[in-house]
Order: structure tokens, then C-alpha cells, then sequence
């Protein structure tokens, strides 16, 4: 079967450690994630979800592996666009290696779905930039680079 996949990499000032919590931190996540945070016990099996600031649940699905603070796998299915949904569960796989000389941390993500092509993989290309680059940002600098992960047009 086709595999549609986008892949993400970002070195990020900081230690796997603070990084890690960083991503499943829940209170700490609305800060770079657009107000959205993410529900989960972060083990094996747990289940997990992306809810927005007032609370409507954009994103469900499972933890699939957990290891802290290297690797985190995500089975991942959007529940607001039927379109989106349609096209069944996703895995999203975050990897955290610390570079050799210890200054930095590389933050591979890696999202995938079987089909192709994917509006979902689509969707997400968009999004993960800008949440990567609110949470580097935000660790090396202490304020996020972006207000809003889609600002409004004039017109």
C-alpha cells in the first residue's frame, strides 16, 4: 500500500530532559501549541487527544510506545474534518537524540499514513512548523515566535 509521510527536523537548544517535558507537558504545551494541549498518561497503551482552548477535540488515538526521553509514538486520528477523518488512523513518531557535544537536541518528527496521496499529511506539513518553531523558540528564548498558527486575511 502507498504511504504518504511528512518529515520534520528541528535542533533545538536544549536537553532531551526539558524537551520531553516539553512535549507532554500539558500546561507548558499551550504555550508554543496555539492554546491547544494534548491528554494523555504519555505510556504505552494510554490513550491520547489534541483539545483546542475551548475545549473541542480536534485529535484522537493511543500512545503506542513511550520512551522517556528518546522516543514517542502516536496513533493519531482527526476527529473535525470528515474528509480528514475518513481517512483513518495516522502514526506520528517524535524522536529526541542529543548532539554529541550535549548544546542541542535534534527533534525528528515523522508523520504517516497509509494512502496516498493524504489531506491529513497535507494538513499536518503546515501545522508542524509552526508548533516546532513555537516550541524552540520558546525553550531557547523564553516567548514564542508566532501569535496565531493561521492569522486572519484583510479582504
Amino acid at each position: 500500500m502507498a504511504r504518504s509521510t511528512f518529515v520534520y527536523v528541528s535542533y533545538i537548544r536544549t536537553t532531551p530532559e526539558k524537551l520531553w517535558s516539553a512535549l507532554t507537558d500539558t500546561e507548558f504545551m499551550r504555550q508554543y501549541w496555539f492554546g491547544m494541549r494534548c491528554e494523555s498518561q504519555w505510556t504505552a497503551g494510554s490513550s491520547w487527544r489534541l483539545v483546542s482552548g475551548d475545549d473541542r477535540v480536534f485529535d484522537t488515538g493511543e500512545i503506542v510506545e513511550a520512551q522517556p526521553p528518546r522516543r514517542l509514538v502516536i496513533r493519531w486520528t482527526h476527529q473535525n474534518r470528515p474528509e480528514l477523518t475518513a481517512e483513518g488512523p495516522s502514526l506520528c513518531t517524535m524522536e529526541l537524540e542529543p548532539e554529541s557535544n550535549g548544546s542541542a537536541v535534534k527533534l525528528s518528527i515523522t508523520h504517516t499514513i497509509e494512502r496516498e496521496p493524504s489531506k491529513l499529511i497535507e494538513a499536518v506539513s503546515g501545522g508542524w512548523p509552526k508548533i516546532i518553531s513555537n516550541l524552540k523558540s520558546l525553550l531557547e528564548t523564553g516567548a514564542i515566535a508566532l501569535q496565531e498558527a493561521y492569522p486572519k486575511v484583510d479582504g
